[in-house]
This record gives C-alpha cells, sequence and structure tokens, in this order.
C-alpha cells in the first residue's frame, strides 16, 4: 500500500478550490494544512477538506512536518515571493499556479532560484492536460500526418474575468496583465507544440468594453479585454493568439489549429459547463478534434469526450486532475516534472513582451535586451 501525499496549500481561493476538489478523486493524497487569509474562502475550503487544519501564516505551512509538497494557489503577484520563501526556509516540492510572477523584477529573482533548487517544482499550465489538446498534441507530435509544420493559431473566445478576493485581478499590477494573467497558458503551448523558442513578439490589444463600469478606490481597472499576438520562433515557424473576453456567448471557448505542408489538425474546447445554459442549450458541446488532409480532401471529426466527474471538478476539462496525477508520480520518483520553472517563466517573459508591444506599437526581439528568453 503507498503511502500518503502530505500537501499543504499557501491561498485556497477559487482555483485553489479546483485543486482541493481534485485531489479528493485522487487516491493516496492527504490535504493536511491550509494558509488562506481570507474567513469566506477558509469556510469553503474547511467544506471540502474538513479533516486539514488552517495555519497562521504561510511559513507555518512551510515548515510543517506533515507536509511532503506544497501547492501555491495565492493571486499571482504573491507566487514569486512565496517560492523564494519556501526556498529559504524549507525548499520541498512545489506545484504553483501560473503565472510564476508578473514582473521582470520578480521573473529575474525566480531564475536564480531556478539554478539552485534541490526539489521539483511543476508549474500549473494545465491547458496541456485538457483532453482535446493532448490528444491534438499525440497528433502533432507521434504522427506523420501533418507533414513539416508551419503555423500554429490559438483563438480564445470567452468570458469576462471573474470577480476575486479584494479584486486583484482587475489591474496590471497585481496580473501582470491579461497577456500574463490568461495568456502564459497559450505562449507556453505555442512552444510546446512547436518545440521551438520564440524570437519575437508582436501585439495589438485593447481594453474596449470589460471593467470600464467599475472603480476600486477610485481607479477604473485597466486590464485588456481583447488583443492580437504574433510570435515568431527560432525554428522559422510562426503562432497567433485571437484573445477576446467578452465573447462569451460562443459555443466553443477555445479553438487550436496546427497547419503542416500535409494537413490541417484542430481541437475544439467548450467554456466551463457552470456556465453553459443548460435550460435553453442543452448540454454543452463535446471537445473535438478535427483532422482535415490535403489529398484526400475531407475532414475527420472525433468527439474528445471528458468524464463527467472531472467536468464537476472543475473549470479545465479535466486538465487540473491530470496534471496532479503527474505531480503525484513526480512525488513518489516515478516520473520528472512536465512544466519547469524554466517553462514558467519564459511563458511569463512572452506576455511581458507582449504587454510591451501593445504599449509601444513596435515588436519585441526575444533573443536580447531586457526581454530575452536565455
Amino acid at each position: 500500500m503507498l503511502k500518503p501525499l502530505r500537501y499543504g496549500f499557501i491561498g485556497c481561493g477559487m482555483m485553489g478550490q479546483e485543486h482541493l476538489r481534485n485531489l479528493a478523486i485522487i487516491k493516496g493524497v492527504e490535504v493536511k494544512a491550509i494558509y488562506e487569509p481570507d474567513s469566506r474562502m477558509r469556510l469553503k475550503c474547511n467544506h471540502l477538506v474538513p479533516e486539514a487544519r488552517f495555519t497562521k501564516s504561510e511559513e507555518e505551512v512551510i515548515s510543517a512536518e506533515d507536509v511532503d509538497a506544497l501547492v501555491i494557489t495565492s493571486p499571482n503577484y504573491l507566487h514569486a515571493a512565496q517560492l523564494k520563501n519556501i526556498s529559504s526556509i524549507r525548499p520541498i516540492p512545489v506545484l504553483v499556479e501560473k503565472p510564476v510572477c508578473t514582473s521582470l523584477e520578480q521573473l529575474r529573482s525566480l531564475q536564480s532560484i531556478e539554478k539552485n533548487y534541490p526539489s521539483p517544482i511543476w508549474v500549473a499550465m494545465e491547458y496541456r492536460y485538457m483532453p482535446p489538446i493532448s490528444r491534438l498534441v499525440e497528433e502533432i507530435h507521434f504522427s506523420k500526418t501533418l507533414g513539416n509544420i508551419t503555423s500554429l493559431s490559438i483563438r480564445e473566445h470567452r468570458y469576462p474575468f471573474l470577480k476575486k478576493i479584494g479584486d486583484w485581478n482587475r489591474f496590471n499590477e497585481n496580473t501582470g496583465g491579461t497577456l500574463v494573467e490568461k495568456c502564459c497558458h497559450f505562449f507556453d503551448l505555442m512552444r510546446f507544440i512547436l518545440k521551438s523558442e520564440p524570437i519575437r513578439v508582436f501585439a495589438s490589444g485593447a481594453q474596449d468594453l470589460n471593467h470600464l463600469d467599475e472603480e476600486y478606490n477610485g481607479i477604473v481597472p485597466d486590464i485588456l479585454d481583447n488583443a492580437f499576438v504574433i510570435v515568431d520562433f527560432a525554428s522559422k515557424k510562426r503562432a497567433m493568439l485571437d484573445l477576446n473576453m467578452f465573447a462569451d456567448g460562443s459555443w466553443y471557448q477555445e479553438s487550436i489549429s496546427v497547419i503542416g505542408s500535409q494537413a490541417k489538425v484542430e481541437c475544439k474546447i467548450p467554456g466551463p459547463t457552470r456556465f453553459w445554459p443548460k435550460e435553453s442549450l442543452g448540454e454543452s458541446p463535446m471537445p473535438q478534434l478535427i483532422l482535415s488532409p490535403r489529398d484526400p480532401k475531407g475532414p475527420l471529426t472525433l468527439d474528445v469526450p471528458v468524464e463527467p466527474k472531472l467536468l464537476e471538478a472543475g473549470d479545465h476539462n479535466g486538465s487540473t486532475f491530470y496534471q496532479h496525477e503527474k505531480f503525484a508520480r513526480v512525488l513518489r520518483g516515478e516520473q520528472s516534472v512536465e512544466v519547469t520553472l524554466q517553462d514558467g517563466i519564459k511563458a511569463v517573459m512572452v506576455g511581458l513582451a507582449a504587454q510591451r508591444s501593445i504599449e509601444i506599437g513596435k515588436a519585441i526581439d526575444l533573443t536580447s535586451g531586457e526581454y530575452r528568453i536565455s
């Protein structure tokens, strides 16, 4: 019988609770300690894991002898400092939510931690593990159907940012900007799918609709709600992101398309089931993989179902569950980390450069200067 893996949480708001629900359906894991400063969130967490204790500080969770690994699900701007704190107190294995940081200064501090940290750090890039995306990646990396890949496009047409405790996610200084907070997922996918490093990014975006009627301490939110981003890669391949955050009437939330010399493969992913208007539209659409060869022509469409219990456990098409399964295997010494701190840093760097590109109206070089990806 396997010895239970014992987890501690630093921060446990909306995303932290998704992690708790998914850990509850994985065998051989226990949540022992949680640091969450907000009383409303503590009540929700207590309902999910009544056996876990709440601590008065993050240091208490880090130092707890009955904790084998930590999960960081605090607000974005705290991640880098918390990783630094763990590194200095007790550098045990960590799964940290994206983005790992929100500024160039934080990013540089994490690069030094990454070189010397003695335990596994896994960055929670859930999108890699959505079943339709996993199926897409299998087709790209292990099949010869596509031929030579030339381009990748990712479209996310979704709902606006949700309310968070303290409204921290309404401002760039807390989130890193929309292209960091939300879109580091997609820049990670670009690197992962194309197996190459980005060398240049150009972006155009704006805040055209969302949150303009809101004020917090007299300040109007400044987060982008739509953007186009073009990324050039060292391999001569290109990728594009089309983001819109007031398109919540869409049938599918994400669409990813990869084109090669012989075929195109794409996947379509619905948004969270809890937001789908089931009463008026029936069941939410099925995730799909679509293969479109050039010869013979004619798309082949495959459904990629996700287990209902995984859909109920979170908003990411089951990916949080699959990610935690793999992280548990890392803790047991059965596999290596798949999304490293370096991966998380590079995804943030592209996002920060894209935000800067919008500000100055020019492409940003990622091979030299302050946005150099090394």
